[in-house]
């Protein structure tokens, strides 16, 4: 059996939202993305409901509150968690769910459903690498950028609890090898 729940972590700047986007774009009739619920500020090109549940602070600790979330972590000064209904969503669908979520929530997925989920990390090729791709955004101040590398060292020591890592050092391999991981488990 195929697992249903297939997480996909990686420090900011590894390029796992790009290698989600794609294998959500090739595999429509398959997967879906899990929609997670953040308090951070909305970006110009994202959408509420689409990329992310925005909400405010007091709604995302109602939901921690009423256990409506199956994992949830503050990072930087921001609630990120994941609705139980994203996982009903995606049962009535009858199509595996991709989340794109930090490690901490990848490893709670795994301990809540250890039998439907499949962890990918998406490292990247290295730390200078990393910091150059962040930079290149163009999206955070400096001090944003070094908290955000501070924090890849920390991801980067977890990577060993995921199923699988993959290096991506070009993007077109690592969605293929992503894609291999996903779908070879059929």
């Amino acid at each position: 059996m195929n697992k249903q729940l297939i997480v996909l972590s990686a420090p900011s700047g590894a390029g796992k939202t790009t290698i989600a986007r794609e294998i959500l774009a090739r595999h429509p009739a398959d997967v879906m993305f899990s929609v997670s619920a953040t308090t951070r500020a909305q970006r110009p090109a994202e959408r509420d409901g689409v990329d992310y549940y925005f909400v405010t602070r007091e709604k995302f600790e109602e939901l921690i509150s009423t256990g409506a979330l199956i994992e949830h972590e503050e990072i930087f000064g921001n609630y990120y968690g994941t609705p139980k209904s994203e996982i009903e969503r995606a049962r009535q669908m009858s199509k595996r769910l991709l989340f794109d979520i930090d490690v901490k929530g990848g490893i709670s997925i795994r301990n809540k459903f250890p039998h439907e989920s499949l962890l990918i990390f998406i490292a990247p090729p290295d730390m200078p690498t990393l910091e150059a791709r962040l930079r290149d955004r163009k999206t955070e101040s400096q001090d944003t950028i070094h908290r955000r590398l501070e924090r890849a060292q920390m991801e980067m020591g977890m990577a060993g609890q995921y199923d699988y890592i993959v290096v991506n050092d070009n993007l077109d391999r690592a969605v293929a090898e992503v894609e291999a991981i996903i779908f070879g488990e059929d």
